[in-house]
């Protein structure tokens, strides 16, 4: 007879393999590179999938294995070692990294702790050089592909019956959605702006709101931009708890 754990790393590397669209249901991607120009729609690679170097056409998420992995690790281990707060991500595309968080809490049968899933659900904004210059030449606002609407978003946490009042959506801009969100405590907090300016407000909003011992990742800290919001956010605010590699692109801390 198998055991509750096998029965839930079974689900979740299925739903993690489905997430990414490996099994079957997105077989090209939209982008060559994870950062490049816009092309066409070009043959789907497995192996690029898996480390995130592709846009899919279809799949929920672009992150790839390892940053999903990570989702995992950092809210198995706020759960064992009772970390207080729900888990949010700022910048989820078209779900997939908050549905897997979702179905983390749930494959734990936790019934008390929220999803939170900020975006836009427009896009990006186009950037504000004349306050953050850092933002300089970041014109996301022109990729369409990046624009997922709250109700495309919600279809796809139907899709994997996951949809409940555990999910929590704020929409809107960082800088205008986040300093009211009705969010008292968070165990893990997920950043995935790419601009200087959406990772400032994520860091600036948020960060004060997590416990000790719950956990920052950022998923485009090879974002020169982003790289910089989050240098500057830790000097401003004395952090040093260690940075993290979690592949090429992503990293996370564990705020002590």
């Amino acid at each position: 007879m198998m055991t509750i754990d096998v029965c839930r790393d079974l689900y979740l590397d299925l739903l993690k393999r489905s997430l990414l669209g490996l099994i079957g249901e997105d077989a090209s991607n939209l982008y060559p590179d994870a950062i490049g120009q816009p092309s066409p729609v070009a043959p789907h690679d497995h192996q690029r999938r898996v480390i995130r170097q592709d846009w899919p056409t279809h799949a929920p998420t672009m992150i790839g294995e390892a940053r999903l992995d990570n989702i995992r690790l950092c809210i198995e281990q706020a759960l064992a070692d009772q970390v207080p707060g729900d888990v949010i991500e700022t910048g989820v595309w078209r779900g997939g990294a908050t549905i897997f968080m979702r179905a983390v809490l749930k494959s734990h049968q936790v019934a008390d702790r929220r999803v939170w899933v900020a975006d836009s659900f427009e896009g990006l904004p186009a950037p504000n050089v004349a306050k953050y210059p850092q933002d300089t030449g970041m014109n996301l606002e022109g990729y369409k592909e990046l624009a997922v609407s709250l109700e495309d978003v919600k279809a796809n946490f139907v899709r994997y019956g996951l949809l409940d009042d555990q999910v929590e959506f704020l929409k809107g801009w960082f800088r205008e959605s986040l300093p009211d969100a009705p969010i008292a405590k968070l165990a893990v907090m997920r950043l995935d702006g790419d601009l200087y300016e959406s990772t400032m407000d994520a860091l600036v909003n948020l960060y004060g709101r997590l416990s000790n011992g719950g956990f920052v990742i950022i998923d485009d800290y090879q974002v020169p931009a982003c790289r910089q919001a989050v240098q500057d956010f830790r000097n401003r605010e004395d952090i040093t708890d260690p940075i993290v590699q979690i592949d090429w692109a992503g990293v996370y801390w564990r705020r002590t």
